[in-house]
């Protein structure tokens, strides 16, 4: 189900996020703003980028592969644009790989008018739901998982179209943050646990969504709250909102990378600074896996914030040892495992001046196949490190993700094939360690076992899976089913 790209993964050792949503309705320039609000969330999906407008009469879309900037940098595409409502969307692939016919948000002319979808997340039972809906007749334009949702609500008998979208997410599991425009207005929604980040601004008279408050910084907008677990809020263009629960009640099941990685370290999620649980997680470390070193040295540039509170913790001088270039392109990156192995060092530099003889405790988020981190220790001790220390901000990600987040398969992650140590030994670092599972909730200000529940879905780590994977179950099942008649047949 979840694919990866090597062009775009270019070491195939950091996990993506799929994607970010934003939407703005009442706004004079929704689809400037819907522009800016995207910059700001590209760290979210760097694979294609696109908004969708709506004029009161129209609906208007304009998709591209690449960059926010080089869709939507100009007066002329925004003019493409034009109304007071506009939905827009970066990504990575997950299911449906990539493609211009996958890029979001996605638009279906529906009996009852236009009807445009922006989607982060993954649905763990679009197979299914898929091969039911060609069955009764459905054609499929793209081979993304959100295109199921539009024929949910195109089949459903309900008169309104809040009514059929919801009879739709009834049918759906999974993770799941939407930006719905319809010729009625906007509606956000996600999915009961709230697996995957939504929250809501005020920008004047405008409505606006996003999967981050740092958009709402770029755009001008003002926090009002987040989106809550299976709450939908519509907005129409009288400025009324109204805000629905229909799923009843759940203990909301967050997941907690966002604090660990994807999120922008200067956004806030579930109610606290991204930049301060880092720090804290990076705290945390210290006091679970101290070590005698000279310099707490950050992989730029998501280990900083950790490494910032390692430092702080353990009073081990804080110091810039590898130095990263902002400029590597994706015109360079190349499938092949030896052009992968030579980018860590395009891409990250040993400050050897400062390293040289020195005893290094590098800080990082995570660590996924490994090959990475290999060469950052490698890295180190050519410029002269007499010790090199690892460690991990999150615990040892052993399981993949089905809820919107580009993983491997978990045979290739490095922690479902090995303990710690035989880990240490594969980098070639002096020491390794991760963050356990409850200081990773401590540092967040958490109980791991709340009322004996995860208040975090944290299944990459612990296995503890929040919903059911029916797609992935059947495959195991058919996968079983081959190997006995393979074996029957030998």
């Amino acid at each position: 189900m979840n694919w990866t790209n090597p062009f775009l993964d270019e070491f195939g050792d950091k996990l993506r996020e799929e994607c970010g949503v934003f939407g703005a309705i009442n706004a004079s320039d929704a689809s400037a703003a819907t522009a800016l609000g995207l910059h700001a969330l590209q760290h979210r999906g760097q694979e294609a980028a696109g908004i969708t407008s709506y004029d009161g009469k129209e609906f208007f879309s304009r998709r591209g592969l690449g960059h926010v900037a080089e869709n939507f940098s100009s007066p002329e595409a925004i003019a493409e644009l034009p109304g007071y409502m506009a939905a827009g969307h970066v990504r990575y692939s997950t299911t449906g790989g990539a493609g211009l016919r996958n890029v979001q948000p996605l638009y279906a002319d529906l009996a009852s008018g236009g009807f445009a979808v922006a989607h982060n997340g993954n649905i763990s039972n679009s197979q299914k739901l898929r091969a039911e809906l060609v069955q009764n007749g459905a054609i499929f334009q793209s081979t993304s998982d959100t295109e199921v949702i539009i024929h949910l609500v195109a089949t459903s008998r309900y008169p309104t179209m809040v009514d059929r979208l919801v009879d739709a997410l009834r049918l759906v599991e999974g993770a799941y943050a939407l930006v719905v425009m319809t010729p009625e207005g906007m509606i956000a929604c996600r999915d009961p646990l709230g697996i995957r980040p939504l929250v809501m601004g005020k920008m004047g008279d405008a409505v606006v969504f996003a999967s981050e408050t740092v958009a709402f910084d770029v755009v001008g907008a003002e926090f009002t709250r987040e989106v809550e677990p299976g709450e939908l809020i519509r907005v129409d263009f009288e400025g009324k909102i109204e805000t629905l629960r229909p799923f009843g009640n759940h203990s909301s099941r967050p997941c907690i990378f966002e604090h660990v990685y994807f999120s922008r370290p200067d956004s806030f999620f579930a109610g606290q600074s991204v930049y301060e649980a880092r720090k804290a997680i990076g705290q945390q470390l210290a006091i679970e896996s101290p070590v005698d070193a000279d310099l707490v040295v950050p992989v730029p540039d998501s280990g900083v914030p950790a490494a910032i509170g390692y430092a702080q913790e353990s009073g081990v001088p804080f110091e810039l040892g590898i130095i990263r270039s902002h400029y590597v392109g994706r015109t360079f990156i190349q499938p092949s495992d030896t052009a992968r192995h030579s980018g860590v060092k395009r891409k990250h530099n040993a400050n050897r001046g400062l390293v040289e003889g020195k005893r290094i405790v590098l800080i990082d988020d995570s660590i996924v196949r490994g090959t990475t981190s290999m060469k950052i220790v490698e890295m180190m001790r050519e410029a002269g490190a007499s010790e090199v220390h690892f460690r991990v901000a999150s615990p040892p990600t052993a399981h993949s993700c089905f809820y919107g987040v580009d993983t491997p398969e978990r045979e290739k992650l490095l922690a479902a094939r090995m303990d710690v140590e035989p880990m240490r030994e594969y980098i070639k670092a002096d020491s390794l360690a991760f963050v356990s599972i409850d200081g990773l909730y401590r540092a967040v200000g958490a109980d791991h076992r709340e009322n004996n529940c995860p208040q975090f879905c944290d299944a990459c780590f612990t296995g503890d899976y929040p919903t059911s994977l029916t797609d992935l179950n059947a495959k195991d099942s058919d996968d079983a089913q081959l190997t006995f008649a393979d074996h029957k047949a030998a």
